[in-house]
């Protein structure tokens, strides 16, 4: 097994895991299977109960796990399947050192940093490196992984140590550190300044670990006497050091690291060479050139309580634009406060509820995205009211069907007072309860999380068709309120359409709003398993009606197809990678263009 490391220094947020994404797509185009792990050295044990505005969304794969959204980045990037342990966090190692101290596997000895969290940390990366991610049978040839946090964090250096031990122990054919680094340009004199990422390898140098490749962030292309520089102090070969610079749309970055010859640089540190083909690179030429002249648009309104971090509902947009590509449209997000719609603050600032109505209602489709608690809630229920009055494609993701229904509730049944028990928990009108095997006492890993099976109870329903016409699916699930099933018979004969439950019958998957060009909310999360060239059925569905075109029944497997005109089977798009990035010059962010929210904050998306 190979190994190559990436690390960041100077500060965070410099493009740790697009870099990461890349070099995997890179070594995958020269013939060799890749496998990914991120480690993120905080506490908790995984990510399910941080909020958003800590470390973005919460990415959930396929076995449950709640983990950093970098891994829903490597699965699209390079068409993995993870699992909970490809994440690893201090809390994991530690929690699993203890309970070793506590069976009495270290009887007699001092339980230490090092040895025993050091070589805890070691024995997890080779033991899941070794996990097959890819459908193929026996371990990847190189396990691509990526240390969250910046070089110097107090809470990252036992991993460090434990890096440096091991590079050691794999040996220097086997091991390729890449260190990515910032070159930032001073407006006053327009120069590119070395000394921060000097500073930072100095001390990656001083923790043990000597960088084999620099992965440089910066405006412009580094200056020829910029690398020479570089190389003298950080004792790096200028050939190894690569310029990562600001570039219209994300699937640029694999192909400026080829251009670069990143992928002869990491093949000779890890002495595969020999065994490397010539990257091959011609379909995602294509999808490059083919997306940035890309004139038409598709507007559509994300109506949220995180409306001012992308990150949160970072899978929601990359579905988006999966979707929006395949339609060959370009995306672009408008970002609706929820809050905003809500008629308080027509009195608190009623420029901000005008602007949110005119972005709600110029858009060409709606989509209420997941997420917990009450704040805004209203305001989403008024936008999917909005949706199905006046036949605005609308797509409603957990808590946005959950929405959808109490809508329905509210308005078409006449039960003003109709709420979830999450928000109102003396409501005489549950629409939406707490699922009795939650547990109440304890949040981290409680609710309903994983791969869960969806039964099509309507043959003949949008969602059904837009799946292939199978009996079933099978989509990641997190959520732990769900609608009431003894509302389903009252609900059903107003006119909606519960068209997909799970394995019992009972519990409500899909809900479809009949005679509407297109209404459709899903418990499940359809975002987290999008692909590019296989973009979610339901978000193709929700984009396809949205640029005002009929759905065309799909062949058996996900495929789906649009109507001719819109995407042909041998369109060049099919095959197009994206992954989370940076920031281009031309106010979009990973190719997805976002105007200014209600609240008078530009924010840009990410695909």
């Amino acid at each position: 097994m190979k190994y190559v490391l990436v690390t960041g220094g100077v500060v965070s947020g410099l493009g740790k895991g697009v870099t990461a994404s890349s070099i995997g797509v890179l070594l995958q185009a020269c013939g060799f299977r890749v496998t990914s792990i991120k480690i993120d050295p905080y506490l908790n044990t995984d990510a399910g109960t941080m909020s958003p505005f800590e470390h973005g969304e919460v990415f959930v794969l396929d076995d449950g796990g709640e983990v950093d959204l970098d891994l829903g980045n490597y699965e699209r990037f390079l068409d993995l399947k993870l699992t909970r342990d490809n994440n690893i966090t201090t809390g994991k190692i530690y929690q699993s050192v203890i309970a070793k101290e506590r069976r009495g596997d270290y009887l007699g000895k001092t339980v230490q940093v090092v040895p025993h969290i050091t070589d805890a940390i070691q024995e997890w990366i080779e033991r899941v490196a070794q996990i097959p991610v890819d459908g193929k049978e026996g371990p990847a040839d190189v396990c691509v992984i990526e240390l969250g946090g910046t070089i110097g964090d107090i809470e990252s250096m036992p991993f460090i140590e434990a890096l440096g031990q091991f590079s050691y122990r794999v040996g220097p054919g086997n091991f390729c550190l890449v260190h990515v680094s910032l070159v930032p340009v001073l407006n006053v004199v327009g120069e590119q300044k070395t000394k921060p990422t000097q500073h930072s390898v100095r001390q990656l140098r001083g923790l043990g670990l000597t960088p084999n490749l620099l992965a440089c962030r910066s405006s412009k292309e580094l200056d020829d006497n910029v690398k020479e520089k570089l190389s003298q102090f950080c004792h790096v070969p200028s050939s190894s050091i690569l310029t990562l610079y600001d570039v219209p749309n994300i699937w640029h970055i694999p192909l400026l690291l080829r251009d670069q010859k990143a992928h002869e640089a990491i093949l000779k540190t890890l002495n595969l060479g020999g065994v490397a083909t010539e990257p091959n690179f011609k379909e995602w030429i294509a999808t490059t050139k083919v997306y940035d002249k890309f004139n038409e648009s598709v507007r559509i309104a994300m109506v949220g309580k995180y409306t001012n971090l992308s990150d949160a509902y970072l899978s929601v947009l990359k579905a988006l634009l999966h979707a929006s590509v395949a339609c060959n449209r370009k995306l672009v997000v408008d970002w609706v406060p929820a809050e905003n719609l809500e008629d308080d603050t027509s009195k608190e600032d009623p420029d901000a509820h005008k602007a949110a109505w005119a972005l709600l209602k110029g858009a060409n489709g709606i989509l209420v995205p997941g997420g917990f608690g009450d704040r805004g809630v209203q305001g989403k229920i008024l936008a999917a009211k909005y949706a199905r009055e006046n036949s605005v494609p609308f797509l409603g993701i957990c808590l946005g069907m959950q929405i959808a229904v109490i809508e329905f509730a509210r308005s078409v049944l006449g039960l003003h007072d109709a709420n979830s028990t999450e928000f109102d928990s003396k409501t005489k009108n549950p629409c939406v309860i707490f699922m009795p095997e939650g547990s109440k006492t304890h949040m981290g890993g409680t609710m309903r999380l994983g791969s869960r099976r969806t039964y099509f109870h309507v043959a003949d329903c949008k969602s059904a068709k837009l799946y292939g016409n199978v009996h079933f699916v099978d989509e990641r699930h997190r959520h732990r309120y769900e609608v009431n099933p003894d509302l389903i018979s009252q609900l059903e004969s107003a006119g909606l359409s519960f068209v997909g439950k799970d394995e019992t019958g009972k519990r409500m998957e899909i809900v479809e709003f009949p005679g509407h060009p297109f209404f459709i909310g899903a418990q499940f999360h359809p975002e987290f398993k999008s692909r590019p060239g296989k973009p979610s059925p339901l978000f193709l569905g929700l984009i396809t009606a949205a640029c005002d075109k009929p759905v065309v029944p799909a062949s058996k497997g996900y495929t789906t197809k649009i109507t001719k005109g819109i995407l042909g089977s041998h369109s060049p798009m099919l095959k197009a990678h994206n992954g989370n990035g940076f920031k281009s010059p031309n106010s979009s962010l990973n190719g997805v263009y976002t105007s200014t929210t209600a609240n008078g904050v530009c924010v840009d998306g990410s695909c």
